[in-house]
């Protein structure tokens, strides 16, 4: 006797993959729901309303909501040499409350779309700082990007298209990640101010291993001797020079080339050396086309580049630097700071 629901009746098989698929859905859209109400990165126009410091480890995705927070008034930019530096001992010199923007190896084109976040979300900024290293004075291509995903769609003036990012493997980790810190579950790994320590802690300065790390500094160069610029053609100041005219009047601004190692610098009449100074040239037209704009030049024979044990490595200064630098942008919060052996002050 012949069963009336035998399993090759196509109707059941209809029925089944009907109902695998409506619960596939429904489970999809309840994860998607999920992660856009968390809302991991702060991007979107409906979330739950909560703080969202930053989680992620590309900062990239990151810092696109910390820039719109309206917890800050001015902001760091720059790439991994200005990550040191720390928004909460600039804040009261500028009577500002500064989040750092900086990020690992970040291109000029990407530092200029977080710039235009951050201006879009805070039209009347107190302060802004840009650093400037070997990025903007890349005489090639511009380049956007770097091996790692930039979300484009976070940095649009409208926020819709953000929600096109909200439907992947590395949103849902993020968003369990950032539930549980909302939910007291798990602490922050980043600074709310993105300001985090990503060097080793100083009692772990290993001297020995930072020298060996260093370029060496050309012997019997006399570093005092002046390169004559040689007219080079930098597509990344292209957007520097937008950047800083479309910075508010009232917004102090300053830009400062951080200070390389010696020994990654080009020595005096190099072509290295020569372009180098065609870039600080050109930034120096840039910000006096901005009245008040200040320029400090770091990048240059100094104290500060000429001692190894300054370094970590050929980019990445230790704690005592960082607070040198602070203590100039302190002192140009307000006025043009005085000239000193540390660095040379190129604008105004």
């Amino acid at each position: 006797m012949s069963s009336s629901t035998s399993s090759s009746d196509p109707g059941v098989w209809r029925r089944f993959v009907t109902r695998a698929v409506a619960t596939t859905m429904i489970g999809v859209a309840a994860v998607y729901a999920f992660v856009a109400l968390v809302d991991p990165w702060g991007v979107l126009p409906f979330h739950i309303p909560a703080e969202r410091p930053p989680i992620s480890t590309n900062a990239r995705y990151a810092f696109a909501g910390l820039a719109r927070s309206d917890r800050f008034d001015a902001a760091i930019f720059g790439t991994s040499t200005m990550r040191m530096l720390r928004p909460a001992e600039l804040n009261q010199a500028f009577d500002a409350r500064f989040a750092n923007l900086a990020m690992n190896a970040a291109t000029a084109y990407e530092q200029s779309r977080l710039f235009d976040v951050f201006l879009r979300a805070h039209p009347r900024p107190r302060a802004v700082v840009i650093g400037l290293d070997h990025v903007w004075c890349d005489a090639g291509p511009l380049q956007r990007y770097t091996p790692r995903a930039f979300p484009e769609t976070f940095y649009e003036a409208s926020p819709w298209p953000a929600y096109r990012e909200m439907l992947s493997f590395y949103a849902v980790q993020e968003a369990v990640r950032q539930f549980a810190v909302m939910t007291g579950l798990m602490r922050p790994r980043y600074g709310r101010d993105g300001y985090t320590r990503f060097l080793p802690p100083e009692d772990r300065y290993d001297a020995a291993r930072a020298a060996a790390n260093l370029p060496p500094i050309a012997a019997g160069v006399d570093w005092t001797v002046p390169t004559p610029p040689v007219e080079t053609d930098f597509p990344p100041l292209a957007l520097l020079q937008r950047m800083v005219a479309e910075t508010p009047a009232e917004a102090r601004t300053i830009l400062v080339f951080m200070p390389l190692w010696l020994g990654s610098q080009g020595a005096p009449g190099s072509g290295g050396a020569a372009q180098a100074e065609d870039c600080k040239r050109q930034v120096v037209a840039i910000a006096q086309a901005r009245a008040g704009t200040v320029v400090l030049d770091f990048w240059r024979p100094s104290p500060i580049t000429r001692e190894p044990t300054h370094y970590w490595d050929p980019m990445h200064y230790r704690d005592a630097i960082a607070e040198r630098i602070e203590a100039a942008l302190r002192q140009a919060a307000r006025t043009t700071p005085a000239q000193t052996e540390d660095y040379a002050v190129l604008a105004p």
